[in-house]
C-alpha cells in the first residue's frame, strides 16, 4: 500500500478504484476513443489542444497536469480536474478568468505535497461556480478557494513536466512584461534575480541557462512559470530569438 503524498489530515476523498469504477459506468464501452474517457464534453478545440499532448506516448501514460492547467487557462474554460494521489482521488477545479482554483483540501496542504506524483485521471468542465456567481447553490465554500497564480508556478517549478509549453518553445527570446504581479509567488534568491534580470532585458533559453543558479531544466521550469502567470513576452524576431541549435518541448 503507497502512502498518499498529501499530508495527514487531509479530508475523506473517493478511492481511485470507485472513480474508475464510476468512469466505466459514465461511459458505455465502444464510446471512448482518442482519451475521451479522460476528457469528457470538452469544446472540440480544447479537447484537440489537450489531445495533441497525448501524441508520441505510451498507452496509459495519459496527460500531465500542467499540460492540462495551460491548456484551461489559454481557453480560458472552467474545469473540473480528477486527479490521482496514489489510491485518491482529488477534485480540482481551476476558474481561469477569475484566477482561482476550488480545492477541498487547503492549498498550502496542496503545495507541500509531491506535485510531481499527481495524476490526471479525468477533465469535465466545472460543476461549481466562482464565488460571487448568482447560483449560490453552485458555489463552495469560501475556504475551499485559492489564487491560482501559486498554484501554477508551484507546478511549473515542482511538477512532473521539464520541457518548454509548446507555445514558447523553438528560436525565441523572452522578457516580463511590464507591470506583472508576482505578488504571493515564491521567490527567493537565484530565482528572484532572474526575475529582475527578465524584467530589465530580453533574453533567451540558452542565456538564462548560464545565469547563476540555473541549468537548462530549471530555465524552462521558470519560463512555464512566468507564461502561466499570463506575463511572459515571447518573440520569435528579437535578435536575441535563438538558441544555437537548442531544442525543446518538441520542436527539433
Amino acid at each position: 500500500m503507497f502512502e498518499s503524498t498529501l499530508p495527514v489530515g487531509a479530508p475523506d476523498l473517493m478511492r481511485v478504484s470507485a472513480f474508475q469504477r464510476y468512469l466505466e459506468e459514465a461511459v458505455p464501452l465502444g464510446d471512448a476513443d482518442a482519451g475521451s474517457s479522460r476528457l469528457s464534453a470538452l469544446s472540440p478545440s480544447l479537447m484537440q489542444d489537450l489531445l495533441r499532448f497525448e501524441q508520441g506516448r505510451g498507452p496509459g501514460d495519459g496527460l500531465e497536469l500542467l499540460e492540462v492547467m495551460a491548456a484551461c487557462v489559454r481557453h480560458g474554460c472552467s474545469l473540473l480536474l480528477h486527479l490521482q494521489d496514489e489510491t485518491r482521488v482529488l477534485p480540482l477545479t481551476v476558474f481561469p478568468n477569475e484566477r482561482l482554483v476550488h480545492c477541498p483540501v487547503p492549498m498550502e496542504q496542496l503545495l507541500a505535497a509531491r506535485l510531481t506524483e499527481l495524476r490526471v485521471l479525468h477533465v469535465e468542465r466545472a460543476v461549481l461556480h466562482a464565488p460571487g456567481h448568482p447560483d449560490r447553490a453552485l458555489v463552495g465554500e469560501a475556504a475551499h478557494y485559492a489564487p491560482l497564480g501559486p498554484l501554477l508556478w508551484e507546478l511549473a517549478l515542482r511538477g512532473a513536466r521539464e520541457e518548454l509549453l509548446p507555445e514558447i518553445a523553438g528560436n525565441t527570446a523572452y522578457r516580463i512584461a511590464p507591470g506583472l504581479e508576482l505578488q504571493g509567488l515564491n521567490l527567493s534568491g537565484s530565482l528572484a534575480a532572474a526575475v529582475q534580470r527578465l524584467q530589465r532585458a530580453t533574453t533567451n533559453l540558452r542565456e538564462i541557462s548560464d545565469w547563476p543558479g540555473f541549468d537548462r531544466a530549471r530555465a524552462m521550469r521558470m519560463l512555464n512559470g512566468l507564461y502561466l502567470q499570463a506575463g511572459l513576452m515571447v518573440t520569435r524576431t528579437h535578435p536575441a530569438a535563438t538558441n544555437d541549435g537548442w531544442f525543446s518541448g518538441g520542436n527539433r
